[in-house]
């Protein structure tokens, strides 16, 4: 019996079906509508291995519709991937199933990315191709020669960050890119015809891309558009006319089949429409033979590619090997101690974002997974050094990439890079701009991402630029995002021990936010110990009768160790404690946290240039937070400071108040 493609693309379509009527929620309209191209680009050109899921040269494959999701669980189920079962279909949507309502990353699974937040995709798939081009160019074509696709909705491209991925993509040339656009002409509120009149064709080219439209049901244009593509020397958008809920009589083309269950009525119009004799959850034994055939093919394909590794040189061998598994971790610490030592008997004083500058050169001179960045600000942001090689798209054999004004995309596009394995992304903007960078941020989080965020002018110590570039809650809505660490180190010594912490951390990104103004030195010793590894520790005591302890990050540590030596004059004596992590704080055991913060037998004075919300769990009821709840101004960063209380003789005037309670 021969299975044809409709058949194939049928079990898509009613295992989508069923598993949304059976969750009473989720979107079949679009894996109905795209089930055609889906099997076209499984069957005929898409190179994977559902027994080896993180082979490094398979074809990757992005659903940026995450909406669809059932698109891709049925085609896993349906190829043989182990991580999707028949029986996490039926629990489509439901507590503990890898069958979410939106697809969840999860490594060496199938699901290649976290998407759902249209046009997030995109943006992974921009990065994922920058680090296809990476590893070719250092390993060879023989070894690395894959391709990206993605299933991308109208939503995506209304995005805004659509628009900042798309155009670097085609600024770079990168034609292992290619986009399969549902173009359905349906979004939730009805007709796409609403809200766009886009001229896809000359926007697309407008970016440097070659652009093809076709019929998203015929077989032959399909396979033919795809075959296309991977021959361009640019990225590539097809534009599928598609029927949303395709076979549904009385739904398909309608907005009524894009976030709603069809209903049982309506299925079993579907199935005699479309000759589907099965019960729900049924595929026939010869097609799903077909489909793990499809699955099947992979093994051949990577076993040629294995043939291929085994004779190229033993040294590009094992630098391969090198990246995809761990750097050294032991070298790592001890080049970062012989700094801490050099820098405990210079003490320079310098802003924070010079001393990150300083760690990244060092680092870069033996992490080739480092994947330097900024968008727009290199100079400001320090993150380009003299070891930075920029990518373009005649030079791929780099480590830095100037992104333009695009922070979103940056973001987005930095945590493609991570996906891909065996890189290090790091990217830099000011911190009041990590609110463009936030959704893509969260991404990182959600999904254990080691991506670093680099944020310098990290308060109102920007001075002139005033309130509009001055972050006041931005440090507040970082800290509040789960699994990220937020860093706000005091000197150089603390932003090593921050940076090998964000190097360390495999399962969680870090933002790192530096001061713009000159910091003094503030470390005490050089420890074995990564003293910013406890989030927050005891950088100085003037006696240990103190009954009054300060807390500060970053550039008001300064502040606080000023304080001190004022308050010490007054025959006060106090403990200052820097805290460079809340996070990594509130992970240590409760002795050392008590330990620290003495909450029933100390005041405590909490400062920071920013919101004081977030302070209070560490204050308790017996202290005050010193910061901001207003927005900055422009001047001078002393004038500002000494404006908004933000001086050391604040901090002693509000240190005698407590203590006479």
């Amino acid at each position: 019996m021969t299975i044809k493609l409709k058949q194939l693309a049928n079990a898509i379509r009613f295992l989508s079906v069923d598993a949304v009527q059976k969750a009473k929620s989720g979107h079949p309209g679009m894996p109905m509508g795209m089930a055609d191209v889906a099997s076209v680009l499984f069957k005929y050109h898409l190179r994977f291995n559902p027994k080896n899921p993180g082979w490094i040269n398979r074809d990757r494959f992005i659903l940026s519709a995450g909406h669809g999701s059932m698109l891709l669980y049925s085609l896993l189920y349906l190829t043989g991937y182990k991580s999707v079962s028949l029986n996490d279909i039926k629990n489509f949507r439901q507590l503990d199933s890898i069958c979410a309502g939106h697809p969840e990353y999860e490594k060496n699974s199938g699901i290649e990315t976290t998407t759902g937040p249209l046009g997030q995709g995109l943006g992974n798939s921009v990065g994922i191709a920058i680090g296809e081009e990476i590893f070719k160019k250092k390993f060879g074509t023989k070894i690395i020669n894959h391709k990206t696709y993605v299933i991308a909705s109208d939503g995506d491209l209304m995005e805004g960050v659509s628009h900042e991925v798309m155009s670097l993509a085609g600024h770079l040339k990168l034609k292992n890119l290619i986009v399969l656009f549902d173009n359905n002409k349906i979004s939730i509120d009805g007709s796409t015809s609403l809200s766009v009149s886009d001229n896809f064709k000359k926007r697309f080219e407008g970016y440097g891309w070659n652009f093809q439209e076709i019929n998203g049901h015929n077989e032959k244009q399909i396979s033919n558009a795809i075959k296309k593509a991977s021959r361009s020397n640019k990225p590539n958008l097809i534009s599928c006319k598609t029927i949303i809920g395709y076979g549904s009589p009385n739904k398909s083309g309608k907005a009524s089949s894009h976030g709603s269950p069809l209903g049982e009525e309506e299925i079993e119009l579907v199935r005699k429409k479309l000759n589907w004799r099965w019960d729900s959850f049924e595929i026939p034994k010869e097609i799903l033979e077909e489909w793990r055939k499809i699955g099947k093919k992979g093994e051949s394909i990577e076993r040629d590619w294995e043939e291929t590794f085994a004779k190229i040189s033993p040294k590009i061998k094992g630098e391969l090997e090198k990246m995809i598994k761990e750097f050294n971790v032991e070298n790592l610490e001890k080049i970062i101690k012989e700094e801490k030592t050099k820098n405990f008997s210079s003490k320079p004083e310098m802003a924070t974002r010079q001393c990150s500058s300083a760690v990244i050169e060092k680092l870069s001179s033996f992490l080739p997974e480092l994947i330097g960045g900024s968008a727009d600000l290199s100079g400001s942001n320090n993150t380009k050094t003299k070891n930075s090689n920029v990518i373009s798209s005649k030079n791929f054999n780099g480590n830095y990439i100037h992104y333009g004004v695009r922070e979103h995309g940056m973001a987005s596009i930095m945590n493609g890079l991570a996906l891909y394995g065996g890189l290090i992304p790091y990217g830099g903007t000011f911190l009041i701009f990590s609110d463009y960078c936030k959704p893509s941020i969260r991404l990182s989080a959600l999904m254990g991402l080691r991506v670093i965020y680099i944020f310098s002018h990290d308060s109102i110590g920007l001075g002139e630029d005033g309130p509009t570039h001055q972050p006041i809650e931005q440090l507040t809505g970082l800290r509040a995002i789960p699994n990220l660490n937020v860093f706000r180190p005091a000197d150089i010594n603390e932003t090593l021990e921050c940076w090998e912490i964000a190097l360390k951390s495999k399962n969680n990104p870090s933002a790192i936010t530096l001061s713009r103004q000159k910091l003094p030195y503030v470390s005490k010793n050089v420890s074995e110990k990564n003293k910013c590894s406890f989030g927050a520790y005891e950088l100085n005591i003037t006696s240990h009768d103190y009954k009054l302890i300060l807390i500060a990050s970053g550039s008001e540590v300064e502040i606080a160790m000023e304080a001190q030596k004022k308050l010490k004059e007054e025959q006060i004596d106090t403990k200052v404690i820097s805290m460079p992590c809340q996070e990594l704080f509130d992970k240590q055991d409760k002795d050392y946290q008590e330990k620290i913060l003495e909450t029933k037998s100390c005041s405590r004075i909490s400062i920071e240039a920013g919101s004081v919300k977030g302070w209070a769990k560490y204050i308790h009821n017996n202290g005050v937070s010193i910061g901001l709840e207003n927005f900055g101004k422009s001047a001078p960063y002393n004038e500002i400071y000494n404006h908004f209380d933000l001086n050391s003789d604040k901090v002693v005037e509000f240190a005698r108040t407590l203590l006479k309670k």
